[in-house]
């Protein structure tokens, strides 16, 4: 069922539909391939980068869609409620140019940025470690000046498109302590760079996410974005727009089970009756449709608040801790509104169960979200 959406502007609607026509026909009829054979879908992303879709929130001077963040990220749920690990793929792409667009000198954005937005170099973030996840200041991956640059080694974890993308948005150590890290625009392909084998994941597996050992490999000084000592700084700034991405995939995942669920509802009968006819399960679908609604409301809020220039920090985690609990119990409910069906994989609603767990936990954990939440409430 298509989400009736306010949008901002005539413009607006027709990306949209745009989007839609593009997420039927590219990842609606490719998602059950790709994700039971934990194959990497070839091609998509150049496709979306040419449809304009991998820039959408960024300068139209060097490329992008110059779209509020309002748009982008319900076009972000459209894809997700075809296939989540794809739109999970657009919105970390997104977040990996946040340094090199907000951080990056004019002759950095004018070399890199226009290639990244049309989706020649796809990018990856590199922020975890293994023993550095929610607690960013306590990273250990090294970059050592040379007399050319910087020499990186150390373990990253964790990384959405790792051996696939082309550039990395690196985040390493260069001083002890907490301003010692530094950003760096790392390319995906430099020599003494490795991958790992991509992780055996619960669901997202169109998508490998794998670790990634730097073993003394070189970048040129220019890689180098802000100054020295800025990458939490970096790093965080970039993080409350990327809550807000992932918040937008989980809803599209609860509205696809919503759909799912609603669909079989009306189609299957018992006592006489479609199943929706009988109370308790058509409260139970009520309560989900609560939710989504809900979910999408509070992005919303956060991303006009962002568009208007506002501080939306509390507001991104509280979109990001409302919406990806509301996925989870959503596509809970939609395998129980399937019954037996909705445990088999003849049906997608048990691949959406999957894949809104993860969501509580990536991009910072819900537990996180709740820290920062009550941390603004004590200032």
């Amino acid at each position: 069922m298509a989400v009736d959406r306010l949008l901002p502007t005539e413009e607006a609607e027709d990306l949209i539909d745009l989007v839609r026509d593009i997420a039927d026909r590219e990842l609606g009829s490719r998602v059950e391939l790709h994700e039971s054979t934990e194959t990497y879908p070839e091609g998509l992303f150049g496709t979306l980068g040419k449809a304009g879709l991998l820039g959408l929130p960024y300068p139209e001077e060097f490329g992008g869609g110059g779209q509020p963040y309002e748009v982008y990220l319900q076009v972000l749920e459209e894809l997700a409620a075809r296939w989540a690990a794809v739109a999970v793929a657009t919105s970390v792409h997104t977040l990996a140019c946040h340094p090199l667009n907000a951080y990056g000198t004019d002759a950095q954005k004018e070399r890199w940025l226009p290639g990244a937005l049309a989706g020649d170099l796809v990018g990856g973030y590199s922020l975890s470690e293994p023993q550095a996840g929610s607690d960013a200041a306590s990273l250990a991956c090294k970059a050592e000046r040379t007399g050319a640059g910087y020499r990186i080694t150390g373990t990253k974890a964790w990384i959405t498109h790792g051996g696939k993308a082309g550039f990395y948005a690196l985040f390493a150590r260069t001083a002890p302590g907490g301003n010692g890290v530094s950003c760096f625009l790392a390319p995906g392909a430099a020599e003494g760079l490795s991958f790992g084998a991509p992780e055996k994941k619960m669901g997202l597996q169109g998508i490998p996410t794998c670790a990634a050992y730097w073993d003394g490999a070189e970048l040129d000084a220019d890689r180098l974005l802000g100054a020295e000592g800025q990458g939490l700084q970096i790093a965080f700034s970039a993080l409350d727009s990327g809550r807000l991405g992932i918040a937008a995939c989980a809803t599209g995942v609860a509205q696809a089970a919503l759909d799912a669920a609603t669909a079989y509802a009306n189609e299957r009968t018992t006592f006489g009756r479609k199943i929706i006819d009988h109370q308790g399960l058509g409260f139970l679908l009520a309560d989900m449709a609560a939710a989504v609604d809900s979910a999408r409301a509070t992005y919303l809020d956060a991303a006009r608040r962002r568009d208007a220039g506002r501080p939306f920090g509390r507001q991104a985690s509280v979109a990001k801790l409302i919406a990806t609990d509301a996925a989870m119990k959503v596509t809970t409910d939609a395998v129980q509104v399937l019954g037996g069906y909705g445990y088999t994989r003849d049906f997608p609603v048990e691949r959406y169960m999957r894949e809104a767990k993860i969501m509580q936990i990536f991009e910072g954990t819900n537990q996180i979200q709740r820290l920062v939440i009550s941390r603004g409430l004590g200032r």
